[in-house]
C-alpha cells in the first residue's frame, strides 16, 4: 500500500522544491543539493511498503534525512575546499523570471533544473551565503533550520541529535555572525543597487579607471572563482585602484564582451557573455553608495544554470 505523498504528484514536486530550497542555502551548491536531495528519495524508497506507511510525516522524514545528508556533506567539504584552486564561491543563482517572462524553462510544467526550483530571498544573498560558509556545519544547519525555515529547537533537536539548549546556542552564535556583518555592511534598497550596478557596468564598458575608481570604496575586495577549471586570480583583489585596474584589463584581453544586468540571488548583477557564451557572473555587495565586494564566478561548472535564454 502507498501513501498519500507517493500516489501525489502534486505533494512530491512540493516536497522536492522545499528539500532543494533547503540544501541550496545548507551548502551553497546547486550540484551538491541537487545530490543530497536525490539520496534522500533513494532512502526513502529504501523503506519497504510498511515501513514507509508506518511514518506518520514523510515531510519531516525527508527534512531529517536531507538535513543530516547535508549536515556531512558541509563536513566532507571543507576538507574538498582546501584542495579547490583558487577561492570557492556559492554557486550564483539565475531569476528565470527576468529572462523567460513567467514561462517555465522549456515550457514544461515542471522545472529539470534544480535552479528554478530555488526561491529567491534575503537568505540567498550572495553576502548572506558567503556569511553562512564561515560557520560550522552545526552552526550553519541550526541556523538554517531555525532563522530561515522556522523550525523549532525541539525539531532540530531531533535532526541533529542534539539538546535544544545546544542547537539553541549554535543558532545564537551563528546569528552573531550574521548581525556583525550586517553592522559592518548596512542594507542599501535594491533601486539603489541596481542603479550603482548600471553605473559600474557603464564606467566597465568604457574603460574608465577614474569612474570606476569612484563607485568603490576604497577598501573594496574583488573574489574570483574559477575552479581551476579557467582563468581566474587565485587571491582577492583588494583596494578600489587595483580592483578598476583589473576589471578593465579584462576587458582589454576580451575584446566584444558583452555585459548584462541580471538579478544574481535575488540582487542586481552583472553577466559577461563573449560570442554568446556566457563566462562570468557577478555579484555585488554594496557599503553606502558603493561598491564594497564582488564576487565573480568564472568556473564554468556553476555556470550552467546561465547557459540559457541570456541573449
Amino acid at each position: 500500500m502507498s501513501t498519500t505523498f507517493d500516489r501525489d504528484p502534486g505533494v512530491m514536486d512540493g516536497e522536492r522544491r522545499r528539500l532543494i530550497n533547503l540544501a541550496y542555502r545548507l551548502l551553497g551548491s546547486l550540484a551538491e543539493a541537487e545530490d543530497a536531495v536525490q539520496e534522500t528519495y533513494a532512502r526513502w524508497y529504501a523503506l519497504s511498503p510498511g515501513r514507509r506507511d508506518a511514518v506518520e510525516s514523510p515531510a519531516a522524514w525527508l527534512t531529517t534525512v536531507a538535513s543530516r545528508i547535508c549536515l556531512d556533506v558541509l563536513g566532507s567539504a571543507r576538507v574538498r575546499r582546501e584542495a579547490y584552486v583558487g577561492a570557492w564561491i556559492p554557486d550564483p543563482l539565475p531569476d528565470r523570471m527576468e529572462w523567460f517572462g513567467g514561462r517555465p524553462v522549456g515550457g514544461g510544467a515542471e522545472a529539470a533544473d534544480p535552479a528554478d526550483q530555488v526561491t529567491l530571498d534575503e537568505s540567498v544573498d550572495m553576502a548572506f551565503l558567503v556569511v553562512l560558509e564561515s560557520m560550522t556545519p552545526a552552526e550553519r544547519v541550526a541556523f538554517v533550520l531555525h532563522d530561515v525555515f522556522r523550525y523549532s529547537f525541539a525539531e532540530i533537536a531531533g535532526i541533529m541529535d542534539r539538546t535544544p539548549a545546544a542547537c539553541r546556542q549554535l543558532a545564537s552564535s551563528a546569528r552573531r555572525r550574521i548581525g556583525a556583518e550586517r553592522a559592518r555592511t548596512p542594507a542599501v534598497p535594491v533601486s539603489g543597487q541596481a542603479g550603482l550596478v548600471r553605473h559600474f557596468k557603464e564606467a566597465w564598458e568604457a574603460k574608465d579607471i577614474r569612474a570606476l575608481v569612484g563607485l568603490l570604496d576604497p577598501d573594496a575586495a574583488l573574489t574570483a572563482d574559477g575552479g581551476g577549471l579557467v582563468s581566474a586570480v587565485l587571491r582577492p583583489v583588494e583596494g578600489s585602484e587595483r580592483i578598476a585596474q583589473y576589471m578593465v584589463h579584462i576587458a582589454d584581453r576580451a575584446p566584444g564582451l558583452k555585459l548584462l544586468e541580471r538579478s544574481v540571488n535575488g540582487r542586481p548583477g552583472l553577466v559577461a557573455q563573449l560570442a554568446g557564451v556566457t563566462l562570468t557572473v557577478a555579484a555585488f555587495q554594496l557599503t553606502g553608495d558603493r561598491v564594497s565586494r564582488i564576487w565573480a564566478v568564472r568556473n564554468p561548472e556553476k555556470l550552467r544554470p546561465w547557459t540559457e535564454g541570456l541573449g
